[in-house]
């Protein structure tokens, strides 16, 4: 619906109207408007698409694709609940989000300028067909390309949602337990837990709460950055929308910045 909306009502003049001239200033946009715009990231990648075509900048849009799923105040409430009304995992988690899309914000503003969008077939005048619209044919617009989104990724996000699913019924968590006495195993375990999973965002931290004792903090800390960015279901619908050049360099960086991350945090 999200997606439909932006099609319809939102045009590239309005977009650049409201974005600050810094790139920088944009990265930083892109990642705290996670915070005040809450979205899964179930359905996030239609609406990223959709900001991209309207000329968001990338390194405004996938900032707000990587931060928006975990900084959100939902997710955060979830994660507090989750870990026994600590702050601990909350400030962890919100922090390293932060920090991901920031560094992936920087590259794309300052040394990434390749498309990153498949190329598809659109009309050159929809916006000026839509400026004559009456508003009752501009909300039956937005509510049509809604339809249209949903069947377009709802099979994608179904057919993550199966194989996640069997994965979880089928791979028994002792498996999955038997390295963990090593930090850098264990992280890239949960990191891998996370991408099998393919857990919302909000139910994760429930999930990784009852590992905790397992693995300990910074493989927990791995799997609640990882899941939410990079999971079956996500990778999917951005192979519908994204080039496979760029998916491979997102997953490369946000693997090793979640490693990163995660490693210092084996270190405090």
């Amino acid at each position: 619906m999200v997606a439909g909306v932006i099609e319809t009502y939102l045009s590239p003049s309005l977009v650049a109207k409201f974005l600050p001239r810094n790139r920088f200033l944009r990265v930083l946009v892109g990642i705290f408007a996670g915070f005040f715009f809450p979205s899964c990231e179930c359905g996030i990648v239609p609406i990223i698409n959709r900001f991209l075509e309207k000329k968001v900048p990338t390194y405004t849009g996938i900032p707000f694709l990587i931060a928006a799923p975990i900084i959100n105040p939902v997710v955060l409430f979830a994660t507090f609940v989750a870990f026994g009304n600590s702050f601990k995992f909350v400030l962890f988690r919100f922090l390293g989000a932060v920090i991901i899309a920031l560094v992936v914000g920087l590259i794309l503003a300052y040394k990434f300028d390749d498309p990153i969008l498949l190329e598809t077939p659109t009309p050159h005048n929809h916006m000026h067909h839509v400026a004559k619209l009456t508003p009752w044919q501009k909300l039956w617009s937005a509510l049509t390309h809604a339809v249209d989104e949903f069947f377009d990724t709802g099979r994608y996000l179904i057919f993550g949602s199966l194989i996640a699913a069997s994965i979880q019924v089928f791979v028994p968590t002792r498996l999955l337990t038997t390295f963990t006495h090593r930090p850098v195993v264990a992280i890239l375990l949960m990191m891998l837990f996370a991408f099998l999973l393919s857990l919302c965002s909000e139910a994760d931290a429930f999930i990784g709460a009852s590992l905790l004792s397992l693995f300990g903090t910074a493989p927990i800390i791995a799997f609640l950055l990882f899941g939410p960015v990079v999971d079956i279901k996500n990778l999917l619908m951005m192979k519908h929308y994204f080039k496979t050049k760029f998916i491979v360099r997102y997953v490369i960086a946000i693997s090793l910045l979640v490693l990163t991350i995660s490693m210092g945090v084996s270190l405090l």
